[in-house]
């Protein structure tokens, strides 16, 4: 089994930045540098869904020996605005370039699905659990 770990933090308010084996994220408003604007954490899972997806739907690509010349991921979420808190629905849309048949990208359409790990969490139900860890600062 393998972790995967960020840290995030923000100060006084100000800009989330979420820290990551080889990055630093930057999500939402930052009013001080516009410039270093980040996307909204709505945008940040469904752009990691689509480069899932991406991933998984080229090494299925190559498994099938269909030749991608391009694909283009177009994932939509719709917000929720009275029944939950998040998405009430996710669709995503895959336009290959490719001279494969119908029945063929059928076939790698369904593989992507089964193999994509993020389509996965997303659709079926996964433990979460939610700790809080207060510092405390003692006056000597």
């Amino acid at each position: 089994m393998k972790a995967i770990n960020v840290l995030g933090y923000s100060r006084n308010n100000e800009q989330f930045v979420v820290k990551t084996q080889n990055s630093d994220v930057r999500i939402s408003r930052n009013e001080k540098f516009p410039e270093l604007e980040g996307p909204s954490p709505f945008e940040y899972i469904l752009a990691g869904f689509a480069g899932c997806v991406n991933a998984v739907s080229q090494q299925v690509a190559s498994e099938l020996g269909i030749n991608l010349k391009s694909l283009q991921v177009e994932i939509t979420g719709v917000i929720s605005q009275e029944e939950r808190v998040g998405f009430s629905k996710i669709e995503i849309v895959l336009k290959p370039t490719t001279d494969t048949s119908l029945q063929v990208l059928q076939k790698w359409l369904k593989l992507v699905q089964q193999k994509s790990p993020v389509y996965d969490n997303l659709v079926n139900s996964t433990p979460v659990e939610l700790i809080l860890y207060k510092e405390y600062n003692y006056a000597a």
